[in-house]
């Protein structure tokens, strides 16, 4: 296995994941064998006479890891599972039978590689009626333990963590339960949000109340004030880090789609999704993008437009795991080109996380990539045919040709940012040195190779300086770090909640989808913080937020480091 390019916990996670195995379970291929077969494969969606360029175009642009597919792509491309997709919603009806074939549709799409996303809310809550049996229901929360725990089972024999989503709107009788559910169950394969409108929002500002309405009967069963929903949100944001919140109405006032209400997301937030819908996603490392301190624009839109013929060929060879998806997924044919290394081309740019800067450059950086990403679909519409649903789209009286519904997303790029080298999606370092967990339990000592390089240039690589930052988590308060280096190396601590928001909203004016973006939070943040955080996510117009107070949870993926 060629490693030169990659560090050691990415060489572990290709090992673990990605690079295929025989029947013994002993690699077969190295990473640069992996991207062509992930590039022949793409490309067997292109006429014959234009296959080989493509690959190479494919190959090329992924081997140099300035663009790479989301990880069932790269595991599955070519191999006789040949599930490429990422993102998924499932319907949940309200009877048992259509509840546990979901149930067995999530088990399918999981150990394919596949995230599920779900919205719970036609459940009837809790005590509720059951006229078959006479009986009193159990509720959605109870059938969302079902999910977990299958879930559970299909991850230990898996490559890849079976990712959920569950989501219950505000309205929902049981929705104060749903709010609480994480901070006294252990639900391991779940990410859980509310569903939120305009209205509640404003009926927080007012201190009005709302309604809390049985979906069975379509009926109100209790008026409760807006607010003490909102403060059990807060409570628990601020206690677990869950439940996040959607913004439905927002959602759905910039869907491109005509064909009906959005009620569900994939498991981090970013994909907004139809019944019986996926999507696939890619990033571009932006880090890549910046050479000799400036940002290479032309390079950026090749990578662009790269990533987008990708994805649509994706649509193409995909295997899916149910007709009725395919159907769906290929109607609309949504791709998302997102983005890694956001944080690492601010450094290589020398703007600092925490300035206005960044601010602008987030704005004209998604600008540039949804503009040539759409220029691109336009292009494979000609060619190739627009997507079928085109007619009842937003886009039908703007363009005459359009291949794709949507073209861009912000994902979270976890591991696929590790393959990259580089920072995860949108988000700012967590550390300069720092403890990485991967695969639930394997920890890994990294050090910011930008941070690393910088110190060595200045002669101030040693050991006392490192163990400093790596106990710090941060160099703000240590003096042997220049000025200059502070402003730039800043991590997610060292950065106002508020920030955080105002990049995430900046990306969001530019993106078809939705951005998946955490605001991380030292321990010590107060529930006040947090309140003001969901507020401005929803004033800014984001699709959803989400927030994390350090240490809230017993086990989490960075750490400051403890074992250095």
């Amino acid at each position: 296995m060629n490693n030169k390019i990659f560090n050691k916990t990415a060489i572990d996670v290709l090992k673990k994941r990605y690079l295929l195995k025989d029947k013994n379970m002993k690699i077969v291929e190295t990473p640069d064998q992996m991207f062509k077969r992930v590039a022949k494969h793409a490309a067997k969606a292109e006429k014959k006479q234009n296959r080989k360029k493509t690959e190479q175009e494919f190959y090329r642009t992924m081997s140099n890891l300035d663009f790479l597919p989301n990880s069932p792509t790269l595991m599955n491309a070519g191999t006789q599972l040949g599930q490429l997709s990422a993102c998924f919603v499932i319907p949940i009806e309200d009877s048992i039978q259509q509840i546990f074939e979901a149930l067995k549709q999530m088990a399918i799409i999981h150990q394919s590689g596949g995230g599920t996303g779900f919205n719970f809310s036609k459940i009837r809550p809790e005590g509720d009626i059951i006229h078959k049996s006479k009986g009193t229901a159990s509720g959605p929360i109870s059938f969302i333990k079902i999910f977990d725990k299958a879930a559970e089972i299909i991850k230990q024999g898996g490559r890849r963590r079976g990712a959920n989503m569950g989501i219950l709107e505000v309205n929902h009788p049981d929705i104060l339960k749903f709010i609480k559910l994480k901070q006294t169950e252990k639900l391991e394969n779940f990410n859980i949000s509310v569903a939120i409108t305009n209205k509640f929002m404003q009926s927080v500002k007012k201190n009005k109340t709302i309604k809390l309405i049985n979906p069975r009967t379509k009926k109100a069963v209790k008026e409760i004030k807006a607010r003490k929903i909102f403060h059990a949100l807060v409570e628990s944001a601020w206690s677990c880090g869950d439940p996040g919140i959607l913004f439905m109405d927002e959602i759905n006032s910039k869907n491109l789609l005509k064909l009906g209400r959005l009620n569900a997301v994939n498991p981090c937030g970013e994909q907004p999704l139809y019944d019986y819908e996926s999507c696939n996603l890619g990033s571009i490392n932006l880090a890549n993008m910046v050479i000799k301190k400036e940002m290479d624009w032309e390079k950026l839109r090749q990578t662009i437009r790269i990533g987008v013929q990708f994805l649509d060929d994706i649509l193409e060879v995909n295997k899916f795991p149910f007709k009725e998806i395919e159907k769906n997924t290929k109607a609309n044919r949504k791709i998302g080109i997102g983005v890694m290394g956001f944080a690492e081309m601010l450094i290589k740019l020398k703007i600092s996380y925490k300035s206005e800067e960044a601010v602008k450059t987030a704005e004209k950086t998604m600008k540039f990539i949804n503009e040539e990403a759409r220029k691109k679909s336009e292009e494979l519409g000609k060619q190739k045919g627009n997507f079928p649903n085109k007619e009842k789209s937003k886009l039908a009286k703007k363009y005459k040709h359009m291949r794709n519904a949507t073209v861009t997303t912000i994902a979270p790029t976890g591991t696929i940012s590790i393959i990259a080298g580089t920072s995860s999606a949108i988000e700012p370092l967590f550390a300069l040195i720092f403890e990485r967990k991967i695969m639930d339990s394997k920890i890994f000592f990294e050090i910011n190779k930008l941070f690393e390089k910088e110190l060595k240039r200045r002669g101030l690589y040693k050991e006392e300086l490192l163990d400093k930052v790596a106990r710090a988590g941060s160099i703000k308060q240590i003096k042997e770090i220049p000025k200059d280096m502070k402003k730039i190396f800043v991590t997610s601590m060292d950065i106002k909640p508020e920030q955080h928001v105002k990049i995430q909203a900046e990306f969001q004016k530019h993106i078809d989808n939705a951005v998946s973006k955490t605001v991380n939070l030292p321990f010590k943040a107060t529930k006040k913080q947090i309140a003001k955080i969901f507020m401005q996510a929803y004033e800014m117009k984001c699709k959803g937020i989400t927030v994390y107070r350090y240490g809230s949870k017993g086990s989490q993926v960075f750490n400051v480091c403890t074992t250095c």
